[in-house]
């Protein structure tokens, strides 16, 4: 099990209200005279968010027992390992409390927003009935300020999960957590499990807020010279972040086409210079203060202790908004037995890489001594870490880079589902091309050049295979999510919901659509994703 990592509330929490992508939507969720938020409406021949399709399918996964959880998102301050920053928070926990049940249970969690805006809560991987799956204007209004929700719905398919909010950049503070999808014929053995969630960090650091780093990058290169080129700016208008009265704005929200600029807030956070050759070029656009490891920074890293010969399960989580990591744990090699929640054939490598939304299962047989879990910023230069502890020994210090970061390296692409999950041979009904556009120099990201619209739907019948066909033509590397799936990599590959698709490259995923609705497809860079490169897969009626 993880290892506690309360933080204490230090003080009154911050009044920032940012910004929000789909945040300007009016509706609520259950407000205390306990009226539901319905389902926004959409185009229509197609099937509604909470239509019976969407009943009769979550009817299938025949729910069980039910598992009650409270959470509350709430300003408050946070506590780093020696540096205390005001932040959002579900409670007074980095990462939140790990929500934790056994597949084919029913979780109901209800969310109070005690935050000055609306969020949302998007349960990153599962299956789930359309209409809780938290993106709100598509499948659900947003969780008004100082109201409740109750999210319902069963948990089919054992995993490694997380959630947070799709409500603009909120994703980019502290509102996320660890889901645990229990197997009850669980077929691995092990002594222990830790649960680790990777993080980049700027909330609160010199007064930077997500939405000011949004509004920051949303200007281009803004006429800079680099690499030889004269880059054009762009009017950010109501793009993220706040107007001078404190008001939530987002590019895309509906707001006024006359709202002031944002405020800017905090030092430049623009990221030049961060390159990698395993992610093609280009590393990210944000220059992070801290990364973090379960929410502690290297200099007072978490600490997991076991006794030498344990077989740990380790199950990794990248929470963050703009970096991949490389991840190693000193003195060891790790088995992969699972990637995003499904189990592969089990592969034995000294470092995995991580986009942001990817999680990956291994298992490791404790030595004895202290070993640093290092997670290196892929392409920046800076590291987080936690210490697994069996035996005595100094601590490893901040700066530690231990040898297996460099040694074997295993990625998505290099692994084979287990033949209990592969998906069956069989050619695609239908191909969806999804380009990837925009650059660095506009901000412009898009699908297929068009911004983010929840109009726009790409159509799709139940009961079709569908081939997504991703098409990256940019110079940035991009972790391509699918909400309410679970995808098949080329030739036997994993199943994944989350996978990189590099700079000049394709990359063809296939999946049965099996699970009725609007679902979002969208870049799980929070930055990219804000700025327009999600779009919208609709079942027919």
């Amino acid at each position: 099990m993880r290892t506690p990592t309360r933080r204490a509330v230090l003080g009154a929490g911050i009044a920032v209200a940012g910004g929000g992508l789909l945040a300007a939507c009016s509706g609520s969720g259950m407000d205390h005279s306990g009226h539901d938020a319905k389902p926004s409406a959409g185009p229509a021949g197609y099937v509604s968010p909470d239509g019976k399709e969407v009943a009769a399918a979550e009817a299938e996964r025949r729910p069980g027992p039910v598992r009650k959880v409270q959470l509350t998102a709430t300003p408050t301050r946070l506590d780093l390992g020696g540096r205390t920053v005001g932040s959002w928070a579900y409670g007074d926990e980095l990462p939140g409390k790990e929500v934790r049940v056994t597949a084919g249970d029913t979780l109901a969690l209800t969310l109070a927003n005690h935050l000055p805006q609306p969020t949302s809560i998007h349960w990153h991987g599962l299956a789930l009935r359309n209409d809780m799956d938290g993106t709100p204007g598509l499948s659900r209004q947003p969780i008004k300020a100082g109201a409740s929700f109750e999210y319902r719905f069963a948990a089919p398919h054992p995993g490694t999960y997380w959630f947070h909010p799709h409500s603009g950049v909120q994703q980019d503070r502290g509102l996320y957590a660890p889901l645990i999808v229990e197997d009850p014929k669980e077929p691995l053995k092990y002594d222990r499990e830790w649960v680790v969630v990777l993080d980049d960090w700027v909330d609160g650091v010199e007064g930077s807020t997500p939405e000011a780093v949004l509004a920051e990058l949303g200007k281009g290169m803004g006429g800079m010279d680099h690499d030889g080129m004269d880059h054009g700016g762009m009017d950010m208008g109501g793009s993220g972040g706040m107007d001078r009265g404190g008001h939530a704005m987002s590019q895309m929200s509906m707001t006024t086409k006359n709202a002031p600029s944002p405020k800017p807030s905090g030092p430049s956070r623009m990221m030049m210079g961060a390159t990698s050759d395993l992610l093609g070029g280009d590393a990210g656009d944000v220059a992070y203060p801290y990364y973090l490891v379960n929410g502690r920074t290297a200099d007072a890293p978490q600490t997991f202790r076991a006794k030498p010969g344990d077989r740990i399960r380790i199950r990794l989580i990248n929470a963050g908004g703009d970096t991949a990591f490389r991840v190693a744990l000193g003195g060891h090699r790790m088995t992969v037995t699972h990637t995003d929640g499904f189990p592969v054939e089990h592969a034995e490598t000294d470092a995995l890489l991580l986009g942001m939304g990817e999680r990956y299962d291994v298992l490791v047989t404790a030595k004895d001594g202290v070993f640093p879990l290092t997670a290196l910023a892929e392409g920046k230069k800076q590291s987080a870490m936690a210490l697994l502890r069996t035996g005595g020994g100094a601590s490893p210090t901040p700066s530690t880079r231990p040898k297996e970061l460099s040694g074997k390296l295993l990625q998505a692409g290099q692994l084979t589902a287990d033949g209990s999950v592969r998906l069956k041979s069989g050619k695609a009904d239908r191909t969806v091309k999804l380009k990837l556009t925009g650059s660095m120099a506009k901000y412009d990201w898009a699908i297929n050049g068009k911004k983010y619209d929840p109009a726009q739907r790409y159509p799709v019948r139940a009961g079709e295979r569908v081939r997504l066909s991703f098409v990256n033509r940019t110079t940035m590397w991009h972790p391509m999510h699918l909400h309410g799936h679970t995808f098949a990599l080329p030739g036997g590959g994993p199943r994944k919901d989350t996978a990189i698709v590099l700079p000049g490259q394709n990359l063809d995923v296939d999946f049965d659509a099996d699970n009725p609705g609007l679902w979002m497809i969208h870049c799980h860079n929070v930055y990219h994703a804000e700025s327009g490169m999600m779009t919208v897969l609709g079942y027919r009626k």
